[in-house]
């Protein structure tokens, strides 16, 4: 016959046994049997066919036994301390909730450092969401931009060698980056302010140079390049961005990206 069922007590609460405890404080049967044995939670009563019962003395005894476990204590330094009769408990007890609050705000802490390295991988960067922005820009935001991309081109050879690559760039490798890229857009907005036509080998060499830096993330065609330099105009973000360079730079940058393509496909 188990010990995990359940006998009415005299007031019609159902016996605290051996499967009740367990289930009420989350361990298992083997364990309060081996507390029983080492004297350190021996419930206060057997039943008449020897099952053991706990009253409520018992059960905070078992949680106060737990949570020095909790905080690594020895069960042979647990019994001295619940046994010791000059023991003030209460002062036990504060001690055990100052250390169970220290612990979870470490644990919190630990929480959010795996979250964001989450993040970190789910995005293929590996920079903290601090460092992007540093690099970035305050409105940077990369975990939308990931997860847009993912949608977009999750099923793509080139977004999974884009992932693969960008990896493995470290932070020093991001800020050259954006630095050169930078200067490419700057260099860019130049030309077109100086008129610089489509098709001309000064801007054939800019097309060549933008599709070279996206060729650091994954293998760019010509024929991709210019689905790419077609975004850049119907996706308000990305307008937006090249615009702010210049105005009109993102249709002046699709006009570059597709006479260039012309010589090559």
């Amino acid at each position: 016959m188990s010990e995990e069922k359940h006998f009415p007590h005299r007031d019609g609460r159902p016996d605290l046994t051996v499967g009740v405890v367990a289930e009420m404080v989350g361990v298992s049967v083997r364990t309060l049997h081996h507390y029983d044995q080492i004297g350190l939670v021996t419930p206060s009563r057997r039943t008449a066919a020897g099952y053991r019962v706990y009253d409520d003395a018992d059960v905070e005894r078992l949680y106060r036994v737990l949570t020095h476990r909790e905080l690594g204590f020895s069960l042979e330094r647990i019994a001295t301390l619940l046994d010791d009769p000059d023991a003030d408990e209460l002062h036990q007890l504060r001690a055990q909730h100052a250390l169970l609050t220290e612990r979870i705000d470490r644990l919190h802490r630990m929480v959010a450092a795996v979250e964001e390295m989450m993040t970190t991988k789910k995005q293929g960067i590996r920079l903290s969401a601090s460092e992007q922005s540093e690099i970035f820009g305050d409105d940077w935001r990369g975990e939308q931009y990931a997860a847009e991309a993912e949608e977009r081109w999750g099923e793509t050879d080139a977004w999974r060698e884009s992932q693969k690559r960008a990896a493995g760039f470290s932070k020093e490798d991001w800020q050259r980056i954006k630095a050169e890229t930078d200067d490419l857009e700057r260099r860019l907005a130049d030309a077109m302010l100086r008129e610089v036509t489509p098709g001309s080998a000064e801007a054939d060499a800019l097309a060549e140079e933008h599709r070279a830096q996206i060729g650091r993330f994954y293998d760019c065609s010509h024929e991709m390049h210019v689905g790419l330099a077609d975004m850049y105009v119907s996706d308000p973000r990305f307008t937006a961005h090249y615009d702010e360079q210049a105005p009109g730079l993102a249709v002046y940058l699709r006009e570059v990206i597709r006479a260039n393509a012309e010589k090559h496909i």
